[in-house]
C-alpha cells in the first residue's frame, strides 16, 4: 500500500537523519524531495504547495535549527503535517437513535460499491450488528444478482423489490424494523462518468431515504480523479465521508492525501484487498507513521486480536519463547494471518520492517491446501520435531500428500524461516509513540 510514497518518505527521513544538523540549505533539499515525492504520487498541487510552505516554515524555526537532534525533530514536522493533510482524527459514522441506521453508498460505476457494502456489512456483522443489504442498481447487469451473492457469502439478507428503486428502498427500511435488523446498507447505481440522471436520482433517494450516512465510495488508484469527483458529489449530496477502496494496489497515495483537504470530508474506510474481510476503519495518524516507515503497532494488534483469542494468544507466546514451534503451530498461524488480509499490510504495520524486502513472503490460498496436505501426511513425530525429516522422509510426505519433494522443501523452508523471524521479533523494540523515537 502506497509503496512509491513510503520509499520516497522514508529515504527523506534517512537524508535529514544523516545530516549534521539542519541548516537552510538541507531543509530546502529535503522540502524539495518532498514536493518531487508527492507531485509523483499525483497530489492534488494546491495541497502540496500548502504542504511543502507549512513544513518549510516550521523546520526553519530558530527552535529546529538549535536541537540536538534535528533530524528527529524534522521527521516529527513531516509526520504532523501528513497527519494534518489525512485528516487529523478518525471518523466514525452515525446511528439512528431509532433503528435502522441508513448508510447509502455513492460513486462511479467500477470504483467498488457493491464489493464494499458486503464489506461493510461485515464490518457491522464482526461489531453484533444486524445488517440488511438492498440494491437500487437496476441499470448494471446482474447488480443484483452481486449483492445477494455477496450477502449470501457472508450470511446477510439482501432485500429485494419492484423496479421503482425509491419504493425498494423505503420497503427495506420497514424490512429492517419488521425483522429487528439495525443497519441498512444501500448499494446505489454509477456511471462511468457524473451525468444529470444519476445524480438526480441519488437526491431524490436522498430526500426518500433520509439517510443518517452517505460516504462516497472512489477507487483509490485513480488519484486526482477520485478527488475531482468526490468534490461534485458532495456539491449535490453533501456526503458524510469517503471510502478509499483498491489500496492495497495503490503505490502512489495522491487520493489519500488530496482527498481531505479538497472536499472537507473524512476518509472513513479504506479497502485493503479482495477479500470481504479485507477492510480497515481509517486513522489519520495510523497511516502517517505507515507512510514514514514507523508501523502501525495499534492497527497490528486490532488485526491479531479480531483473529487470535488470548488462550491462542498465551499459548503461542509461551511456545515462542521456548523455541518449540511445531509444524501444526505454523499451519494454525498460516491460515489466521490469512484470516488477517494480505500480508504485505501486515509487516508494513510492524515498526523497522520497512526496510526489508518481504516481496517472497505470501500466503496464497492454493499454497496453503498444498501445505495443509503435506503437514497432515507427516507423522506426529515428524510435525513436532521437523529436523528429522531426512531425504527418503520427504519422499514418503511428497507421496502421501500427492506433491513432490520440492514441495516439501518449500514448506519445510517456510517453516524455518518463521522460526527465524520470530526470534527476531523477540528483540524487536516496538515504539508505543514519538517518545521512544527520541521526540
Amino acid at each position: 500500500m502506497l509503496e512509491q510514497l513510503q520509499k520516497g518518505f522514508i529515504d527523506i527521513v534517512r537524508f535529514v537523519k544523516g545530516e549534521g544538523k539542519l541548516t537552510e540549505s538541507n531543509v530546502k533539499e529535503a522540502v524539495k524531495r518532498i514536493r518531487r515525492i508527492l507531485l509523483e504520487a499525483d497530489v492534488n498541487y494546491r495541497v502540496v504547495k500548502e504542504f511543502i510552505g507549512r513544513t518549510t516554515e516550521k523546520a526553519l524555526g530558530e527552535e529546529v535549527l538549535r536541537s540536538l537532534s534535528p533530524g528527529e525533530v524534522f521527521t516529527k514536522i513531516v509526520y504532523d503535517e501528513l497527519v494534518e493533510l489525512l485528516g487529523r482524527e478518525n471518523k466514525d459514522l452515525k446511528t439512528a437513535s431509532i433503528p435502522p441506521t441508513v448508510t447509502m453508498l455513492v460513486g462511479l460505476q467500477g470504483s467498488g460499491k457493491t464489493t464494499f457494502a458486503a464489506k461493510l456489512a461485515k464490518y457491522f456483522m464482526d461489531r453484533s450488528k444486524k445488517p440488511v443489504l438492498v440494491s437500487t442498481d437496476v441499470y448494471r447487469p446482474a447488480a443484483q444478482e452481486q449483492l445477494m451473492k455477496l450477502g449470501k457469502q457472508i450470511g446477510v439478507p439482501v432485500f429485494t423489490g419492484g423496479e421503482d428503486i425509491y419504493a425498494r428502498a423505503k420497503d427495506a427500511i420497514d424490512f429492517c424494523r419488521k425483522h429487528h435488523r439495525d443497519v441498512l446498507i444501500v448499494d446505489t447505481a454509477g456511471r462511468l462518468h457524473i451525468d444529470e440522471d444519476m445524480m438526480s436520482e441519488l437526491e431524490e433517494l436522498k430526500k426518500e431515504l433520509k439517510p443518517h450516512n452517505i460516504l462516497y465510495v472512489a477507487d483509490g488508484m485513480t488519484g486526482q480523479d477520485a478527488v475531482n469527483t468526490a468534490g461534485a458529489f458532495n456539491e449535490r449530496l453533501e456526503i458524510d465521508g469517503i471510502v478509499l477502496t483498491k489500496m492495497d494496489s495503490d503505490a502512489r497515495g495522491g487520493a489519500a492525501l488530496s482527498i481531505k483537504y479538497i472536499t472537507g470530508k473524512s476518509i472513513v474506510f479504506i479497502g485493503t484487498g479482495e477479500k470481504i474481510g479485507d477492510l480497515e476503519k481509517f486513522y489519520p495518524d495510523r497511516m502517517a507513521k505507515r507512510i514514514l516507515g514507523m508501523g502501525d503497532v495499534a492497527g497490528l494488534v486490532e488485526k491479531v486480536q479480531s483473529v487470535m483469542d488470548e488462550e491462542y494468544s498465551k499459548r503461542m507466546q509461551k511456545k515462542i519463547q521456548k523455541g518449540r514451534i511445531t509444524l501444526d503451530d505454523y499451519l494454525e498461524q498460516l491460515e489466521k494471518l490469512k484470516k488477517m488480509g494480505p500480508i504485505e499490510s501486515i509487516f508494513e504495520m510492524i515498526p523497522g520492517f520497512s526496510k526489508f524486502k518481504m516481496r517472497n513472503v505470501s500466503v496464497d490460498e492454493r499454497e496453503l491446501v498444498k501445505a495443509k496436505a503435506i503437514i497432515q501426511s507427516m507423522t506426529k513425530e515428524e510435525r513436532a520435531n521437523p529436523s528429522i525429516i531426512n531425504g527418503s522422509r520427504r519422499k514418503r510426505i511428497a507421496k502421501g500428500s500427492g506433491t513432490t519433494p520440492a514441495d516439501v522443501n518449500r514448506v519445510l523452508n517456510r517453516y524455518w524461516q518463521l522460526v527465524k523471524l520470530t526470534k527476531s521479533l523477540k528483540k524487536l523494540k516496538f515504539p508505543s509513540d514519538f517518545s521512544d523515537l527520541g521526540f
